[in-house]
């Protein structure tokens, strides 16, 4: 049976992630600790509200976040950084010490940046299916194996998946139907609702510890992806083939609840998406 095999979360979002044996599902659906921090530019501008807004400081648009390591102690809520290949290294609680932690950061970028903060849900790529992402071991493997030099573990990083489920390859494919519709999915206890297969940026098609390109990746990933593309797959989903990875919606009855390794997986009948996006 296929069941839940490893749990991602990304403390700070665009930074390594860290392995956990059980996540709690917070309030707008978001997994407990991912994405709660996130790195933005001093705000230059304001929206139509008069909000300041700054732009995040990521793997899109920053290649030098590929060169930062982070290691993690979650519950003492610190974060410890380094130049990859570089002995010294600083921890930084990130309530107590943020300030000190975005001018570290500011230092390393070159230009000033705040580290800012949300528990409700964090700062989720997908802002319309902003549950877990979810993924199986046998994709990684099979996606890895498109590329010399690239193994599962290498992939994994490069997708950022939060969930990982022990099944074969392009299974889960299974949970996304049509545009307009929803597939849902126990783990556990906790009902998810598959919305779509994520579309990729330009974050996988680099190595994650240098920030260099990799060589045609995206031309051989859409390739392949196109000639393995499961019976089962909701094709209409697919304008393009650089699409990989399960994004999913938390019904509100389900936050509170809580993931653990070892969860079983079982898929429901296709329904109509009660909050389809605009």
């Amino acid at each position: 049976m296929v069941h839940l095999e490893r749990i991602r979360v990304h403390p700070i979002k665009s930074f390594d992630a860290v392995s956990v044996t059980a996540g709690e599902i917070v309030d707008n659906g978001g997994l407990a600790r991912d994405r709660r921090y996130a790195i933005v530019e001093q705000p230059s501008e304001t929206n139509a509200t008069g909000e300041s807004v700054g732009q995040y400081v990521n793997g899109k648009r920053e290649p030098r976040v590929h060169h930062l390591e982070a290691t993690y102690d979650l519950e003492r809520e610190t974060v410890t950084v380094s130049e990859r290949g570089c002995d010294e290294t600083n921890t930084f609680h990130l309530e107590l010490d943020r300030d000190c932690f975005a001018s570290w950061l500011s230092d390393y970028f070159g230009y000033p940046v705040e580290v800012v903060r949300d528990d409700e849900g964090g700062f989720p790529d997908d802002t319309d299916a902003s549950g877990p992402t979810v993924i199986s071991t046998g994709t990684l493997e099979a996606v890895a194996s498109w590329y010399d030099g690239i193994d599962a573990d290498e992939m994994c990083r490069r997708l950022r998946p939060n969930l990982v489920l022990d099944a074969p390859a392009f299974w889960e494919d299974r949970l996304y139907d049509a545009p307009g519709q929803v597939v849902p999915f126990d783990i556990g206890s906790v009902a998810l609702r598959g919305v779509n297969p994520c579309q990729r940026c330009v974050v996988p098609t680099r190595d994650p510890d240098t920030g260099e390109k990799t060589e045609g990746f995206r031309e051989t990933f859409v390739e392949r992806r196109e000639a393995t593309l499961p019976e089962w797959a909701g094709e209409a989903w697919f304008d393009h083939y650089f699409r990989l990875m399960i994004n999913t919606r938390v019904p509100d009855l389900s936050w509170g609840e809580t993931l653990s390794v070892d969860d079983p997986v079982s898929v429901g009948e296709t329904a109509v998406d009660p909050n389809p996006a605009d």
